[in-house]
């Protein structure tokens, strides 16, 4: 007989009700793990959205510098042919530098005035010839042209560089000048503010001197171990002059530091301003002063601006002072005055950079654009498609409803399935040796790309159209043979049709990995400086993602806005692209 009180307690005793808190426990602890890695999932998402687009929001302005230009007949067009291949070969490089020359004269020597030049972008002086080749009754006059901010005026516009702080100014300011420099001195302590953050750029050199200490003591240690382990003569020589060398630097570092402590503990102790510490700038009586040493009242100064008048008890005056000091920003003071001084005459302006969107690829960051790589994706998507969709289609048509199950078939289908996890380079090699090697196809074009994108996709395309070909009810094909449709009728006016929305799902989606692809398309040259448009496919061109990986490995620190910018572009035609491949499948799904 069968224990009816055992079954019983099994499923309604205490042992039975432990067992179900425990599993309502497991339950519970597996939704909180779910919910958690959902969370970190997004965390980790919002904070990479968050960091591509803060950074991209840089590269959609672009500053211009106002400056009157003098358009010389003599220099630009003598004969007055009003003719624009005439005009265009004028030097308007000349006239850009002469027109700021002429705007501060007192730039002198080579590079202050190489500073100067590097106000504005080196392509504004050819905008200026397409501007006066379009209108040449321009020529003979003075106009106030907007000259193309270069990348560091327009870093430093945007705060790249740090902030310049106005530091509050109570007292009268005295300017005298003399052939060494300038001396200026206020009724009241109005210099001990920047002296303040000049003696707090102090303790920061002290910290960098301890640091470098530090490798010097590793140093130390090392050969320390060295010279106790070494065998021969030759071999105590040298590390014993190593470590002597080591404990010198050591020894010079910290006293070094220990000197800079011990000034910065001085509150009213003056300071010789370096290239390593914050720099100090004045502006007064329509001139600008570069503070060389520092006291609470009194200053000694460079003049980068001459004063239109003399300076003496003024009570209107600038005291500024630099959050990063010379040698950690690409911004000179000089170059700091002259703009502080065309923004405070109004001769600053920021606008919407739709050259980003609309320029090709560039040297200079400020002239670069993505329509280029833009146009070259295009015709690179355009011919993977033509290629990769009719015969991935037909290969999987040909597979799933026609081919015999024998050991051919399931070797192709075997390789089918490993072709899908090949890696993208390996393609990128196979076009490098046949497809450039042996046919002939242009280097860096998008033909290439596209012919190499699509053997990468058609793995994928396949395996998408033969399971959504397999997800059509055999009732479909027995219902159109029976109405005295040919197979091959069957498949192409019925099934296809109806298997359509996820073939073209999984092309798209294909077709998206084949955007993103970078290394195949660098490996067939498409990572050269490409800087026209391309007009069809046999043309040189680059594509978003080569475009990303080539500006993300530029020095100019302009290049990461625009390496941010160009992200988001991309990413948003992948979800463009994800989202049409959605949109298809809701629009023609059918339900069986």
């Amino acid at each position: 007989m069968v224990d009816m009180t055992a079954l019983t307690n099994m499923h309604s005793g205490s042992e039975a009700s432990r067992r179900i808190r425990k599993r309502r426990r497991a339950e519970t602890r597996l939704k909180a793990y779910g919910i958690l890695a959902i969370f970190l999932a997004a965390v980790a998402l919002i904070a990479l959205l968050s960091s591509v687009i803060f950074k991209a929001t840089a590269a959609l302005t672009e500053s211009y510098v106002t400056i009157p230009v003098k358009l010389e007949v003599a220099e630009i067009d003598p004969d007055v042919t009003n003719d624009p291949r005439i005009i265009r070969r004028a030097d308007f490089s000349g006239l850009t530098k002469d027109a700021l020359k002429t705007r501060f004269p007192d730039a002198k020597g080579r590079t202050t005035r190489r500073e100067l030049y590097d106000l504005t972008s080196s392509g504004a002086a050819f905008e200026l010839a397409e501007k006066v080749a379009a209108d040449p009754d321009l020529i003979g006059e003075t106009i106030d042209y907007q000259f193309l901010a270069s990348d560091v005026t327009d870093l430093y516009l945007k705060g790249d560089f740090g902030e310049v702080f106005d530091k509050p100014t109570n007292g009268k300011l005295t300017v005298a000048l003399s052939e060494d420099g300038a001396r200026l001195s206020s009724s009241v302590n109005d210099f001990s503010a920047a002296l303040g953050r000049v003696k707090d750029g102090l303790i920061d050199q002290a910290k960098l001197k301890r640091q470098q200490a530090q490798l010097q003591e590793n140093g130390v240690v090392f050969f320390e171990n060295a010279l106790s382990d070494a065998e021969t003569d030759a071999e105590k020589k040298q590390a014993k002059a190593q470590l002597v060398s080591r404990r010198a630097a050591r020894d010079a570092l910290i006293a070094e530091a220990e000197d800079l402590e011990t000034r910065s503990q001085s509150a009213s102790g003056a300071e010789d301003l370096s290239e390593s510490n914050r720099s100090v700038l004045v502006r007064a009586g329509g001139g600008w002063f570069k503070i060389t040493r520092l006291d609470t009242a009194r200053a000694e100064a460079d003049v980068i601006i001459q004063p239109s008048e003399s300076i003496e008890n003024v009570d209107e005056w600038r005291l500024l002072v630099t959050e990063l000091a010379p040698n950690a920003r690409k911004v000179s003071d000089n170059q700091i005055a002259w703009i502080e001084e065309l923004r405070e005459d109004g001769n600053v302006a920021t606008v919407f950079n739709s050259r980003f969107f609309t320029s090709g690829d560039s040297r200079e960051p400020e002239l670069a654009g993505i329509w280029g790589a833009v146009v070259g994706s295009f015709w690179t998507m355009v011919v993977t498609f033509a290629l990769a969709f009719p015969v991935g289609v037909l290969a999987a048509i040909y597979l799933e409803e026609f081919a015999p199950k024998n050991k051919i078939t399931d070797f192709i289908e075997v390789n089918i399935n490993n072709l899908a996890a090949v890696p993208s380079i390996v393609f990128g090699l196979l076009g490098l040796s046949v497809f450039l090697g042996v046919f002939g196809v242009p280097r860096s074009a998008p033909l290439a790309g596209g012919i190499v994108l699509a053997l990468m996709t058609l793995p994928t395309i396949i395996i998408a159209s033969r399971a959504a070909i397999r997800a059509v009810p055999p009732s479909i094909r027995d219902a159109a043979v029976g109405l005295g449709a040919s197979p091959l009728q069957s498949v192409f006016h019925h099934v296809l049709p109806l298997a359509m929305p996820g073939i073209l799902t999984g092309t798209i989606i294909g077709m998206a990995q084949a955007l993103g692809e970078t290394a195949p398309l660098i490996m067939i040259g498409m990572v050269a400086f490409i800087v026209d448009i391309p007009t069809g496919i046999t043309d040189s061109a680059s594509v978003l993602p080569v475009q990303v990986f080539r500006w993300s490995d530029f020095p100019e620190r302009a290049f990461e806005a625009r390496t941010a910018a160009a992200i988001c572009v991309l990413l948003g035609f992948l979800v463009l692209m994800n989202a049409f491949a959605v949109f298809l499948r809701k629009r023609f799904e059918r339900r069986w």
